[in-house]
């Protein structure tokens, strides 16, 4: 095991920790009960680095990480895709039938709801898609079965009852990696960032005109409430360009012209494989 020290959000068996594990094979994996606290955990130094998820193809963004990178000064660095096939788990020797509870993390509920319906059973919110698992486990939860990967429900010695329920079959997270260096994992050919505009007519136009005259996609474009200034809103951006390059370099500085503030979050080498937890 190498000296490196990865903090991810969840128990072993989380899809977070499969990123971890695809990333970097042989380092520490530290879990963290929240993503908040994965943040502070490498801002701190506690951690070298962090994985944290960012967006699902099937549920949007993770607003609570885009909210935490504007509270603290850390950079993304790098990406990775983890595939999300979510399993229906319990005890040995239980049926879908005797289920009368189902728990999970909010955002596998959400991506499982067709399935879900179709059980008598109800849902309840654990903050952890593996960390159900363990509880189940751990507790010996009889009629409770959890919505994790196949790899949590064998950690955590449970029976599946059913595979591959989310609602789409194609289902992704994107993970990012936070570090308090800017060095990229890998030769960059992306950029996040994030501005604000003021009450001003045209201001988010010529933000975003900025791109375009120089021919630069964006992958994503989407607001967030600025935290204390209601009813201003801030933009995250992710553009198909390293900052370095001449076009970027351009577009931000006339993007600083027109927004209250602009911070790039990172530069980094996007879509970093796909991986099966």
């Amino acid at each position: 095991m190498s000296d490196l020290v990865v903090a991810f959000q969840g128990e072993a068996g989380a899809y977070s920790e499969a990123g971890v594990n695809f990333l970097f094979p042989d380092a520490e994996r530290r879990p963290y009960a929240s993503i908040r606290k994965v943040f502070e955990a490498v801002e701190v130094g506690r951690c070298d680095l962090g994985l944290v998820p960012m967006d699902n193809s099937q549920a949007g963004s993770i607003n609570e990480t885009y909210d935490l990178f504007l509270k603290h000064g850390l950079h993304l660095v790098g990406e990775t895709l983890v595939r999300v096939d979510h399993c229906l788990a319990s005890l040995p020797g239980t049926s879908i039938d005797d289920l009368v509870e189902v728990v999970s993390h909010p955002q596998a509920l959400a991506q499982c709801e067709e399935f879900l319906s179709s059980l008598s059973a109800i849902s309840r919110a654990e903050y952890d898609t593996a960390g159900a698992a363990r509880k189940i486990s751990e507790e010996k939860l009889e009629g409770v079965a959890a919505i994790a990967s196949r790899r949590a429900a064998e950690l955590y010695g449970l029976h599946v009852l059913a595979e591959r329920i989310q609602t789409y079959p194609d289902n992704y997270t994107r993970f990012g990696l936070l570090s308090r260096s800017p060095a990229p994992l890998g030769e960059p050919d992306k950029s996040s960032l994030v501005f604000g505009v003021g009450h001003v007519a045209g201001s988010l136009y010529r933000c975003i005109g900025a791109f375009a005259e120089r021919h630069l996609s964006l992958t994503k474009l989407e607001s967030r409430p600025r935290a204390g200034r209601p009813w201003e809103y801030v933009f995250y951006v992710d553009v198909e360009a390293p900052a370095s390059s001449p076009a970027m370099i351009e577009a931000l500085a006339e993007v600083s012209e027109h927004a209250t503030f602009t911070r790039l979050l990172g530069s980094y080498a996007g879509g970093m494989g796909k991986n099966q937890a």
